[in-house]
């Protein structure tokens, strides 16, 4: 059972470990928001290394403001940035 729902404010764990990682670099520690939760799925971290997966992971399409995911770029505050997560890389805001 899925930890957040749409709506939901999440930040992106600021981890920087070894391996096959799914979350990009660029949102980790970023703020954002659930924007749909498609449900749950076998870890592909773990599932790369030959694993089973398990336990099933909740995933998440999370949004993210554009200008705080690249602060340094002049963009638009309308555009927005998403990104698909896994829960186990999100705590609430």
């Amino acid at each position: 059972m899925a930890r957040f729902k749409p709506g939901d404010r999440v930040r992106v764990k600021m981890e920087d470990r070894p391996g096959h990682i799914r979350t990009p670099f660029y949102v980790r520690g970023k703020t954002g928001w659930v924007e749909r939760v498609y449900g749950d799925f076998l870890n592909p971290e773990l599932l790369a290394y030959g694993r089973d997966g398990l336990p099933k992971r909740a995933l998440y399409l999370v949004g993210f403001a554009s200008t705080d995911v690249w602060e340094q770029h002049h963009m638009s505050a309308r555009d927005k940035v998403y990104v698909d997560i896994y829960e186990h890389w999100l705590d609430p805001a």
